[in-house]
């Protein structure tokens, strides 16, 4: 069924200014459930997201996902004429998203303050290493930099190496979520009040809300919370497990009944109740004894028999998956979680799903990101703003789209 005239953010109209991560991810968010999402490049200076990741025939397979359902102008923010055809573009929009340094936006002369005298229902959300406002405001602050500081890169990895980095850009994309959260909350409020406002995420701050209670740890106990590598403190069993297969799997059974259906599913129904095993406390007093226990029984076993041994008892487990295992698997298949779209260039390209599900007006992917900068320029400038071929070649012939 084509749901393309029932997406739930249908008619809500998004500028897109960032570049790379955190900005234009909680674009591709918005687009996904429908909105009309502009995502706006320099003319002759793209984005550096066309070419991040691997290529496939020079063509770099990180965009199409990034910039899926957008359209692609190009306009010059950095010259006035530019600044005026984007100013006559917040009249007829919703949203603004920019994750540039801050500063950046008030130079050009596009402040929110100006722009909400044009158009006192615009909504701009505003993505940065440290917010808007602070002592470090206008440090440049990479995903990176925000992981460091927001508490995240200390305590990933073992306890005996560095600190380490999650394999992906995780700093931008809670960014972005939490962006994305802010966004559609001032869209909600802007319905009883009629006005737009900012919404101000700090990836360092996206990044410390995940932190659970390591500061009330710290300032109540006095305990750090340091690198566990596979484990969390205080929280047992929950760790991998190697089988007899070689292959490492996930077990999570650290609460008490979970631990005990983990028990039957080991034929040790006794563990459950051994008052070193009994409770979560002395679960995690004795972490690292039980789970030299519970892995002596996985290596018993191949990683097929231990999981069905565990679905069977209803012990949350699992294999650690590569992106192969995950194209592999029905479940992802089933839930339409790795989607085909066709790209113009590339043929058929795999796409990750939109999420979250909604059961009614789920969002959908119709297009991959752009291939050339510019290519919806004039049906943007034309459709939206009405100008004429005269003004567009004018506008051209300056640099300014």
């Amino acid at each position: 069924m084509d749901n393309s005239e029932h997406l739930p953010l249908q008619g809500v109209r998004v500028l897109e200014l960032g570049t790379l991560l955190a900005g234009p991810f909680t674009g591709r968010l918005l687009a996904d459930f429908g909105a009309e999402v502009i995502k706006v490049e320099p003319p002759g200076k793209s984005d550096p997201m066309r070419n991040w990741g691997k290529k496939k025939d020079g063509v770099g397979l990180w965009w199409p996902i990034q910039s899926r359902n957008k359209k692609s102008i190009t306009l010059n923010l950095r010259e006035e004429a530019g600044q005026r055809v984007l100013k006559d573009l917040v009249k007829e929009s919703d949203i603004i998203i920019e994750n540039f340094r801050p500063g950046t936006m008030e130079k050009w002369g596009l402040s929110y303050e100006r722009l909400s005298e044009i158009n006192p229902k615009i909504i701009m959300v505003r993505t940065s290493g440290f917010g808007q406002t602070g002592p470090y405001n206008k440090r440049a602050g990479f995903g990176s930099v925000a992981e460091a500081m927001g508490g995240l890169r200390y305590v990933t990895g073992f306890p005996d190496r560095p600190p380490s980095r999650i394999g992906i850009s995780i700093g931008d994309t809670l960014a972005a979520l939490f962006a994305t959260i802010g966004c559609l909350t001032a869209l909600h409020e802007r319905e009883r009040s009629g006005e737009g406002q900012v919404v101000d995420t700090a990836i360092y701050e996206a990044v410390f809300s995940v932190m659970e209670s390591t500061i009330p740890d710290y300032l109540l106990t006095g305990y750090v919370r340091e690198r566990m590598g596979n484990i969390l403190p205080g929280v047992a069993p929950s760790n991998i497990y190697l089988t007899k297969d070689e292959t490492f799997i996930v077990i999570g059974a650290n609460s008490d009944g979970v631990f005990m259906r983990l028990c039957e599913a080991m034929a040790e129904p006794e563990l459950a109740v051994n008052e070193k095993y009994s409770t979560h406390d002395a679960r995690a007093k004795h972490m690292k004894e039980l789970d030299l226990h519970i892995e002596q029984w996985t290596k018993s076993l191949t990683a097929e028999e231990s999981l069905a041994l565990l679905e069977k008892h209803g012990v949350p487990s699992g294999m650690i998956y590569s992106a192969k295992d995950i194209v592999e698997d029905p479940h992802y298949k089933e839930r339409e979680m790795i989607v085909p779209v066709e790209h113009p260039e590339l043929g058929e390209f795999p796409m990750p799903g939109v999420v979250p599900k909604l059961s009614r007006t789920p969002g959908k992917i119709h297009k991959p990101g752009a291939v050339k900068m510019g290519v919806d320029n004039e049906k943007v400038f034309k459709d939206i703003l009405g100008m004429t071929n005269e003004q567009m070649e004018e506008l051209k012939g300056n640099h300014i789209i």
